[in-house]
């Protein structure tokens, strides 16, 4: 099945509008930016300790917005037996553009499946959002101020500003009153140099939203502005792409394995097992799929317990080193489905310039109350569905 050109979609929001269930899935062109390699190649140890740390602060917010907004806590304990295309130059962000009010003006945001806010740098902002494009409420006949600021945290980095109501378009999808943050001042992490995009939009459940209010996808599908309440990611170095309404046929092969949302507030699920070269290392964990964080990563103990199947060398801050000629076959069960994890993804690479011994792509964090995190060393290797509809995720393999 082909697709309409992203370009020719968003300079026509209007005729989208109009008629929205009257062509096909619009995909997004996803654009790439990382630096957690130096120059020659090989692995910036202090940047991936940093992305480490971010994930960690990443995941510490939404919990606390999830018991407001909800008025219970959110609930983080492992799977037990019998139970059922970023924020600081540590990161991958994966992102491309949208458009906002009237007449709509474009801006790139990083697609996050770890938040569910949408943030903008403002007019008010000044040089912590120097190298930014700008939205000006001013500027757009359907903006509307809703009085209040708030202050987003995201890792490292925080968005300060006033909330907004206005229109939002993304692949062609237009959504009315959609709020967001007009940011008077970025943090450091959201610096142009480290965080290129514009701004950030949040596609995870309402239940994290900092200010409770339906996120940009939620609101197309109670507006009725998607076919399908379903969106997909292939995160890859060719092609990569975002496709809101449906899923992209030509960008998979064989068959896709579904397994059921835990939480709705993360995309949380269960995962079977982590293992490589045959075995089955680790089981029964819960698990995160979130495309703002790069690595895979784990609770100390299981990931101690993979790599020292391996003889592997620690070499402090949960990260694990391998001699880069053997690294392990890795693989992620879930739905009773094993998929491969390239040794591309895997291994980060080098310790050093010219070292022998590589450092692994699963990477161990206790911040995060036992819970994994699927980031992009996992996402890079399948062709990733987010079915709000149904509640579930589905996985399979990349064509």
């Amino acid at each position: 099945m082909r697709f309409p050109s992203v370009s020719l979609i968003v300079a026509l929001p209007m005729l989208a509008t109009a008629v929205p269930h009257a062509r096909s899935s619009t995909g997004i062109p996803l654009m790439k930016h990382s630096s957690l390699h130096n120059v020659d190649g090989s692995v910036n140890l202090d940047a991936v300790k940093l992305h480490m740390a971010t994930t960690e602060r990443k995941f510490q917010p939404e919990p606390s917005a999830y018991a407001k907004n909800l008025g219970r806590s959110f609930p983080l304990a492992k799977r037990t037996n019998g139970s059922d295309g970023l924020t600081d130059g540590g990161n991958v962000l994966w992102y491309g553009e949208i458009s906002v009010g009237t007449p709509p003006a474009t801006f790139t945001v990083d697609f996050d499946t770890g938040s569910s806010d949408l943030f903008l740098a403002g007019p008010k902002c000044g040089s912590t959002c120097s190298g930014h494009k700008i939205f000006n409420p001013n500027a757009s006949s359907t903006s509307k101020d809703l009085g209040q600021t708030f202050n987003a945290t995201y890792g490292e980095g925080n968005a300060f500003g006033e909330l907004y109501t206005d229109v939002v378009t993304v692949a062609g999808y237009t959504v009315t009153n959609q709020t967001f943050i007009v940011a008077e001042q970025y943090g450091e992490a959201f610096s142009n140099q480290s965080f290129p995009p514009d701004g950030l939009m949040g596609l995870a459940f309402q239940a994290l939203s900092g200010y409770d209010s339906p996120p940009v996808f939620l609101n197309m599908i109670a507006q009725n502005a998607v076919p399908k309440p379903v969106f997909a990611f292939k995160l890859a170095e060719s092609g990569p792409e975002l496709l809101f309404g449906g899923i992209n046929t030509d960008l998979y092969q064989g068959n896709i394995t579904y397994t059921p949302v835990t939480q709705e507030a993360y995309w949380q699920i269960y995962i079977d097992g982590v293992g490589a070269n045959g075995q089955q290392l680790v089981t029964n964990i819960s698990g995160i799929v979130d495309t703002g964080t790069t690595l895979l990563t784990g609770d100390a103990t299981n990931v101690a317990k993979f790599y020292d199947a391996f003889g592997a060398t620690s070499l402090g801050g949960g990260l694990y080193s391998l001699p880069c000629a053997s690294f392990p076959n890795a693989s992620v069960e879930i739905g009773g489905r094993s998929f491969a994890l390239s040794s591309e993804t895997f291994n980060l690479g080098p310790i050093s310039s010219g070292s022998p011994d590589c450092v692994g792509g699963l990477v161990a964090n206790d911040g995060l109350n036992g819970l994994w995190i699927l980031g992009d060393v996992f996402l890079m290797n399948t062709y990733t569905i987010f079915d709000v509809g149904n509640s579930r995720m589905g996985f399979a393999d990349l064509a």
